[in-house]
């Protein structure tokens, strides 16, 4: 005889479950590693092709891709995302201020010293938020220790700072007020991708899927960098620096598989992963940073910013641990 359909459902749903809550940190993780490559490289693209040139190539892309198989093969999220309109301009002017700025930042300091700060901003953001009165998916109260943990990583991030303006990175060549001013841009950075997360989780909670989010996400990103790319070209700068179609073609390829794909997969993940589990994945992002930092030869090995990567890493696992046990 076949078992009773509640006992099977019993049997089975532990499995389901644990499939379901270990799908949305492993797409997370997915970003987290592909980051690595991304800021690598584009860091080095940057030296000579406007960062706005690459922004318009990429979510151009993106657009019209998720845009397509929205309207073939999802048309009636067109209407999920009419619900709230509110979030979509809300995820759009975030987005676009987020990624203006870390592309600006990559372009002038060191690519994990850009990804830790850029990476550290967002638990700090969910714990600020928090102490407004502003509860993110699965932030809730701190601890003791988890404070201390995040107190010494916010002191990491301050560190990396000193490391900068010291001259002690491992980038050298730019100016002093282009690296106070990279750095000050990653806090806004930081900050605006978490609200911009926050509103495409509560586009997630509406019924939208990643496909149709990711379609209307960067809309103003791809305005802003339109304008400016236009502007640039006059100038000599802009796609005029692309040199040819085949330079173009490897840049695209690059975007799509560096920036497209991999922040779908983190749009995928937010949605199945309390918030700030996904930005402490994301957190761990920066070592991966410096490991692929000698795929690019301008920049040197740098002692003070691996031990500030390794003191934040530390800290914001620590945060982690003490998290779970707290749960």
């Amino acid at each position: 005889m076949s078992a009773p359909t509640s006992q099977v459902q019993s049997e089975t749903a532990p499995k389901t479950l644990a499939s379901s809550s270990l799908a949305g940190p492993l797409l997370i993780l997915v970003f987290a590693v592909s980051q690595a490559l991304r800021d690598v490289y584009f860091g080095f693209i940057f030296q000579r092709v406007d960062f706005f040139a690459v922004l318009l190539i990429a979510f151009g892309l993106s657009a019209l891709g998720f845009g397509l198989w929205t309207l073939l093969r999802e048309p009636e999220q067109i209407a999920i995302l009419r619900k709230d309109m509110g979030a979509v301009v809300a995820m759009n002017v975030t987005t676009a201020l987020a990624w203006s700025c870390f592309f600006f930042a990559l372009s002038q300091i060191e690519p994990a010293i850009v990804n830790t700060i850029h990476s550290g901003m967002a638990p700090l953001t969910v714990l600020a938020l928090a102490a407004f009165g502003i509860k993110l998916g699965g932030s809730g109260a701190t601890n003791r220790l988890e404070r201390l943990s995040y107190g010494v990583m916010a002191a990491s991030l301050v560190a990396l700072w000193v490391v900068v303006l010291s001259g002690a990175s491992g980038a050298q060549g730019k100016t002093f007020a282009g690296q106070l001013a990279a750095l000050a841009a990653l806090l806004v950075s930081g900050s605006m991708i978490t609200l911009s997360l926050l509103y495409s989780k509560r586009l997630h909670d509406i019924g939208a899927t990643s496909a149709s989010i990711t379609s209307v996400r960067y809309l103003l990103t791809i305005v802003l960098a339109a304008a400016m790319t236009w502007h640039d070209t006059r100038q000599g700068g802009g796609l005029a620096r692309i040199d040819g179609f085949i330079d173009f073609t490897t840049i695209a390829i690059a975007a799509v598989a560096l920036i497209v794909i991999p922040l779908f997969a983190l749009q995928a993940g937010i949605g199945r992963t309390p918030h700030l589990t996904g930005q402490v994945i994301r957190a761990l992002g920066p070592v991966l940073v410096f490991a692929a930092q000698p795929l690019d030869s301008r920049l040197s090995w740098s002692t003070p910013t691996l031990l500030c990567i390794c003191v934040y890493s530390a800290a914001i696992i620590a945060a982690n641990v003490f998290h779970g046990w707290r749960r």
